[in-house]
């Protein structure tokens, strides 16, 4: 056989173990349903390009460290105290100026597969029984807390903490499959995002690698106890949070990399539009008391992810071979875990960025919170909070 058709049946054969995958080895090889589809991204020259030259995030201090897995929101009570966080084995935490204490949990099958696990991605094989609250608001004028779990819905428990009771599981009879983060307006009305109605959080590699446009914003109303959906057929929508004066929300759309503001009141209300073009990846946005956004970047864009995007028949020709999915996500966020937040204006203009673009002290960031000068930084992937002083 001559060099040129060897070369032909090695390909050949390639092709064929790409397609069958026998060793299931590929990240989609449980997914027979897996569809990759096209991300209508911002061209990379519009893109902002505005970095952290000092890479101040590494000035953080680490609290917590390896007492906390995966902790993604940062909350503070009508009182102050806190900060309050989700963590990965189903729990809601109290650091109560002392000591870490637990607060609430979602689920009510507390086995030993929620026992303490070395790490935050430990438990996604038992999220579904252990529970996994993400987003975290406190109604400053009743003391409940709200929880976004991504597999029980939308949720309450009581200013004594406890178990958690539903609010909302389903809108219009489809069910909530990855219930993300959520904010309450002054009537009570909670707004809040559905990621995807195929993909559960313990599949949102598949969920970043598909992009898929199921994801949903949503309103609980408490006085009908109704759901309704607000804007559907988005790509992995996520952090959500209420302007100061609560005339409109922001949204954050993971999968395109954007913020979107949705009008709750005037002429607009809603209605939605672009608000602004985030250098990377989106998770949570936070309101703060000036009424900036602060909005926490999961990694910066790079060109791999952007070609990727934007043709989905070669995604899936990657998605195919015979390398792990955690390869593929190092290869979407550039190689390296990074931390970056960065500040907007209501208007969409860039205030004020901070990163770690070497992923020396903060490797992820899932959400920031501002409180008395400071940002507490949570991530759903690291077992620690970061903060950083703003003075």
């Amino acid at each position: 056989m001559t060099p040129r058709g060897f070369m032909g049946v090695l390909f050949l054969l390639l092709a064929v173990y790409c397609g069958l995958d026998p060793l299931k080895h590929s990240a989609i090889s449980e997914f027979p349903d897996f569809v990759a589809h096209y991300v209508d991204f911002t061209p990379l020259s519009l893109i902002p390009t505005d970095k952290d030259e000092e890479n101040l995030l590494q000035k953080s201090e680490i609290k917590f460290l390896n007492q906390v897995q995966g902790p993604e929101s940062m909350a503070f009570d009508p009182l102050g105290r806190g900060p309050y966080t989700g963590v990965a084995d189903g729990r809601v935490l109290f650091w109560d100026g002392h000591k870490l204490t637990d607060f609430a949990y979602t689920s009510n099958n507390r086995t030993e597969l929620c026992s303490p696990k070395p790490s935050p991605l430990s438990y996604l094989k038992n999220e579904h029984i252990c529970g996994r609250p993400l987003g975290l608001r406190f109604d400053k004028k009743t003391g409940d807390l709200y929880i976004a779990d991504a597999y029980f819905g939308l949720m309450k428990v009581g200013p004594e903490g406890g178990l958690a009771t539903s609010l909302a599981s389903e809108a219009e009879g489809v069910p909530l499959r990855f219930t993300n983060d959520l904010d309450i307006d002054d009537e009570g009305n909670v707004y809040f995002t559905d990621s995807s109605t195929v993909y559960q959080r313990r599949n949102f590699l598949q969920l970043v690698f598909s992009a898929e446009d199921t994801g949903r914003v949503l309103k609980y109303d408490p006085a009908t106890k109704q759901t309704t959906v607000l804007v559907r057929n988005l790509q992995f929508p996520n952090g959500l949070s209420l302007s100061k004066d609560k005339t409109f929300f922001v949204f954050c759309e993971g999968s395109v990399g954007r913020l979107r503001k949705y009008w709750l009141k005037g002429e607009k209300a809603g209605t939605s539009e672009v608000l602004a073009i985030l250098p990377g990846y989106p998770d949570n946005i936070r309101t703060n008391a000036n009424g900036d956004f602060w909005v926490a970047i999961h990694c910066r864009r790079n060109l791999y992810s952007h070609i990727m995007g934007l043709y989905p028949k070669l995604r899936m020709f990657m998605l195919k071979l015979p390398i792990s999915a955690k390869i593929h996500f190092l290869l979407q966020i550039g190689g390296r875990p990074h931390g970056a937040v960065v500040k907007y204006s209501p208007e969409g203009k860039i205030l004020q960025i901070l990163e770690d673009s070497q992923g020396k002290v903060v490797k992820a960031i899932s959400e920031v919170e501002e409180k008395d000068g400071k940002l507490w930084m949570g991530s759903v992937l690291m077992p620690f909070v970061a903060v950083y002083n703003l003075s």
